[in-house]
């Protein structure tokens, strides 16, 4: 708390200026009591106002109201201060708080995006499942419905041809007992039925080697002979005994019948055997020349993408002749010489390696020259290198290295000073001293030596 006075209409008071300290305590000043009936008493001399003392009271106050209000200055700029720090530090909430719900909205947003799309992948596939699930089940049931129908004409194809084929014997058996009947050998009656039931017999034969997967083709021509021979005997006796019409109409009926149960089984035979029918063949001879011409089109066109291959390698290795022939003249002479040397009718890579290996003894592109210049570029490079501070630390002067010491690479008008060395003149080095001295010198020696045979 403060000690200021309040304000008076929106401004500060003023400082007050102490002067009766009384007055600013509010202690009333006493008045002298007057006793009544008595008399009035002598005063009592007041004391002696001491005014510097009561001017370091006022000092004292004045300093005491302006420390406070220092003090309350002070407290009201700071409270000012965290209220407009704190003023500040909400609206930063407050804008954070806001990028963090729009952030929030946003990742929500995508969310749902998100799942409406995984929503709609999965109702399309759905979708798509259903409708291949549907196409799949009304092909089955096409193709259920067509081997059904297909199974219902080949019944139907069986029981037709053989009915067409018993009615076929009932009609050419007549004429066949009448051309073998004799009253004196009636059991000659039996040689038609024979021959119709033989024919029959022989085409079962037919039918069971067809649904073993044996060969049937013998059953079927001994079918067919047995058939020709009840037709001729028809057709003789028809001739001779009855009329043109009865003699054809048995014959036609002694071939009908076999020949139509046997078209039932070629057809049967056929189909087990996956035999095309001929549009079929049509169909995939038309594919087959389809695709030889595809691939025929397809060969010529490799065949000139390659043909344009050879042509642009020609050029590219024409053109790499004659930069050869312009940058390396000597070398090119030599790898032609060589190359007929070799039977080459060109100079190839491996006749130009072989040519530069024996001029150069090194790999194409190397040569003395080019290993100089490398070596001589590596030297300089090793003194920048020593030269430089990073590398090679400061080097001070060595306090027991004397003037006497020969020190490699001295200029030839350098002359020691003393001339003549003397017992004594200069102390004896410490055995350390030594040891590294003799390791520098080592070590220059064998970096000269080196340096020296790079540039040989």
């Amino acid at each position: 708390m403060t000690t200021s006075p309040p304000q008076v209409n929106g401004h500060r008071r003023p400082l007050p200026v102490i002067t009766d300290w009384q007055t600013l305590l509010g202690t009333p000043a006493e008045q002298p009591v007057v006793e009544p009936d008595h008399q009035p008493k002598p005063e009592p001399a007041e004391p002696a106002v001491d005014l510097v003392a009561q001017a370091e009271a006022d000092a004292i106050r004045t300093r005491a109201y302006a420390a406070a209000e220092e003090q309350r200055i002070a407290a009201e700029a700071e409270a000012k201060a965290v209220e407009i720090k704190a003023e500040a530090e909400a609206e930063k909430m407050r804008l954070a708080n806001e990028r963090a719900a729009m952030r929030m909205e946003r990742d929500r947003a995508e969310h749902e995006a998100h799942l409406e799309d995984i929503q709609r992948k999965r109702e399309k596939a759905a979708r798509e499942a259903d409708e291949e699930r549907a196409a799949a089940a009304e092909a089955a049931q096409v193709e259920a419905e067509g081997t059904a129908k297909v199974d219902k004409s080949a019944k139907l194809w069986k029981k037709t041809a053989l009915a067409f084929a018993i009615m076929c014997a009932i009609v050419a058996l007549p004429v066949q007992m009448s051309a073998f009947y004799n009253e004196d050998a009636k059991w000659l009656l039996a040689a038609p039925v024979m021959l119709e039931a033989g024919a029959w017999v022989i085409l079962s034969g037919a039918a069971a080697a067809v649904a073993a997967h044996r060969p049937h083709w013998h059953y079927r021509l001994i079918a067919w002979a047995l058939a020709f021979v009840a037709a001729g005997i028809n057709l003789w006796h028809g001739l001779e005994h009855f009329d043109s019409a009865t003699a054809i109409g048995t014959a036609f009926a002694s071939l009908a019948g076999p020949g139509v149960w046997d078209l039932h089984e070629h057809g049967r035979i056929r189909r087990r055997d996956g035999v095309q029918t001929w549009r079929e063949r049509r169909a995939a001879e038309k594919t087959a020349k389809d695709a030889a011409a595809a691939k025929a089109a397809q060969e010529k066109r490799e065949a000139a993408r390659e043909e344009a291959r050879q042509k642009a390698m020609e050029a590219i290795e024409l053109r790499l002749a004659e930069q050869r022939a312009q940058e390396f003249p000597d070398e090119w002479k030599y790898a032609l010489k060589l190359a007929i040397a070799m039977g080459e009718t060109t100079v190839t890579d491996a006749v130009w390696d072989r040519a530069w290996d024996v001029l150069h003894a090194a790999k194409p592109g190397v040569t003395a020259n080019s290993i100089s210049t490398r070596n001589a570029a590596a030297v300089r490079m090793q003194r920048v290198l020593e030269r430089d501070v990073a590398v090679t630390p400061s080097k001070t002067t060595n306090a027991q290295g004397a003037i006497q010491i020969n020190k490699p690479r001295r200029p030839s008008s350098y002359k020691p000073v003393p001339p003549v060395r003397k017992p004594g003149d200069t102390p004896s080095y410490h055995r350390a001293a030594r040891l590294a001295h003799g390791e520098t010198k080592r070590r220059a020696n064998a970096a000269k030596n080196a340096s020296t045979e790079e540039q040989k």
